[in-house]
């Protein structure tokens, strides 16, 4: 698979602004990488922030009904083997 963009199937605009956001001078490709990075720091607390929220309405749902076991095993077990 060839890297790049051709200039068969794209504007000399287009070339350029690819060139731009490749190559290391330029403010272009800065910004780029400089997105990036603050894109999968957010998705990363994101998630954490995610999974704290889903624990904690888990400790929520335990506290009220209960459960103090994970209902897992009920998901790979075959029904009728209660019989």
């Amino acid at each position: 698979m060839a890297k790049g963009v051709s200039s068969k199937t794209h504007s000399q605009k287009e070339l350029d602004n690819y060139a731009n956001q490749h190559n290391p001078n330029n403010k272009a490709y800065k910004a780029r990488v400089a997105n990036d990075q603050a894109t999968k720091k957010q998705s990363k607390k994101a998630l954490a922030n995610q999974s704290k929220k889903r624990a904690k309405r888990q400790a929520e749902f335990d506290e009220k009904y209960g459960l103090s076991y994970p209902l897992d095993w009920m998901c790979y077990s075959n029904p009728y083997d209660f019989d």
